[in-house]
């Protein structure tokens, strides 16, 4: 039997991703957090995202697709800061994927992250009213 044929025949799938990739991908979440919370308390930040997302764009560093989920969500921010938010953190593959090569770059400080994945690990990033 071949190995696609094994392949096909599996009642489960094989996850690709490893321990790290998940501890990764949820410390960038947390920090994703804290920014999302950031920029709507400081609305000025989304034209400085705006501006980074644009630049990624030029440079060909992000893809059309990346490019226009990105500036739908920044576009909705003041109007619907729920639907921005939950746009920013949701944690489907895609935005996984997406946040990984995120436009927010120099929003928070580095003591700033630092306490966002703190506050995360204690289960206390929710909670609180972290950035606003």
């Amino acid at each position: 039997m071949s190995r696609n044929q094994t392949k096909r025949k599996r009642p489960y799938q094989v996850s690709k991703n490893t321990i790290r990739d998940d501890f990764i991908d949820k410390q960038v979440l947390a920090i994703h957090k804290a920014m999302a919370k950031k920029v709507l308390a400081q609305p000025a930040l989304i034209d400085v995202v705006k501006s980074t997302l644009e630049k990624k764009r030029k440079e060909g560093r992000m893809s059309y697709s990346a490019y226009l989920t990105w500036f739908s969500l920044l576009d909705i921010a003041l109007d619907d800061p729920k639907a921005f938010y939950d746009g920013v953190i949701d944690y489907d593959k895609r935005m996984r994927r997406l946040r990984r090569t995120t436009p927010f770059i120099n929003i928070l400080t580095e003591e700033e992250r630092q306490q966002a994945i703190t506050l995360d690990a204690t289960g206390t990033l929710d909670n609180l009213n972290f950035m606003l």
